[in-house]
């Protein structure tokens, strides 16, 4: 197959059927977001977003983009930046990981980092990433730039509303039980399950959280300080639909850990720990009873190991 653009490698990602890690009743099938060029499900929105802005006049090319990040829209940022030909400045945490910001370096992205409020290295909060996002808009306001702002970018959820969604249905042959997906922005679990809830309301969809981080269950917040990087920040999310959820599943650091193992060791996928959340949530929703006998059930591998 021949391709004219890197940015042909974004979306119609598979669906792996994970037969190693669940051996009873009913399947569990994990989209391969991590083969995209930037190593996530975050290039989808990142491209989506882009293009809207060059469609609604917001960007211009050879502007600036600058956009908050905890590493995985800023390499899908980078990636669709590059190709359009617009700067891109990535403003993180200090606290997400070392190979993240090398990526970003690696893609010709310029990295601002902002020290963490009350987080630690691997482990950041609501209050880390909010003084990150008050560095971005600075930054974008003081060069002209576009600000991406993908919590409250509506693109962020029709990215996936016209691609993930469709995809999914389509692969399952419409045969899908239940979606599951962790909540980091937002946009993968709103765009994907009103879709497939539009298709079929009866498809169950589950968000996932950190365990101690689940403000979107309405718990509060005991534990914000969670290794599941670019998930669970312990902060209301401007655009969250709760109609579409039909249940909150919580996972902790030791499972996230435990996952992760099993799908490199079990499965061959090398991913990362939201990825693990969300195929562990999977595990515990179809052993739950809740699917009946033979479900099948959807969730996002959402980004590659290396990134750790």
């Amino acid at each position: 197959m021949l391709i004219k653009s890197s940015l042909q490698l974004i979306g119609n990602t598979p669906l792996i059927e994970l037969n190693n890690i669940h051996q009873g009743a009913g399947k569990i099938y994990g989209k391969a977001e991590f083969i995209q060029p930037g190593g996530s499900v975050k290039d989808r929105a990142a491209l989506h977003i882009i293009n809207d802005a060059y469609d609604s006049g917001a960007l211009k090319k050879g502007q600036c983009v600058v956009e908050m990040t905890s590493g995985n829209m800023g390499a899908g940022l980078a990636v669709v930046c590059n190709m359009r030909g617009n700067p891109f400045i990535a403003v993180m945490s200090e606290g997400n990981s070392v190979a993240r910001v090398r990526m970003l370096e690696g893609f010709g992205a310029k990295v601002g980092l902002v020290p963490q409020v009350d987080g630690s290295p691997g482990q950041v909060t609501g209050k880390d990433i909010a003084a990150a996002t008050n560095e971005a808009i600075a930054i974008a306001s003081g060069n002209g730039g576009f600000y991406v702002d993908q919590f409250n970018n509506p693109s962020s959820i029709s990215a996936h509303y016209r691609g993930t969604g469709p995809e999914i249905w389509q692969d399952l042959n419409g045969k899908l039980s239940a979606f599951v997906a962790a909540a980091g922005s937002g946009g993968t679990f709103n765009g994907t399950s009103k879709y497939l809830k539009e298709k079929n309301t009866n498809v169950f969809c589950a968000a996932v959280e950190p365990d101690g981080a689940r403000v979107l269950a309405g718990y509060p917040i005991t534990n914000p300080k969670h290794i599941m990087q670019g998930i669970g920040y312990g902060i209301k999310l401007p655009h969250w639909d709760s109609t579409l959820v039909d249940q909150y599943l919580c996972v902790d650091n030791d499972e996230a850990v435990h996952y992760r193992q099993l799908l490199a060791q079990k499965e061959g996928l090398y991913v990362g720990y939201s990825a693990a959340a969300n195929v562990c949530a999977a595990v515990k929703l179809i052993e739950s009873g809740k699917l009946g006998d033979n479900p099948t059930v959807a969730t996002i591998l959402c980004d590659t190991g290396l990134k750790y």
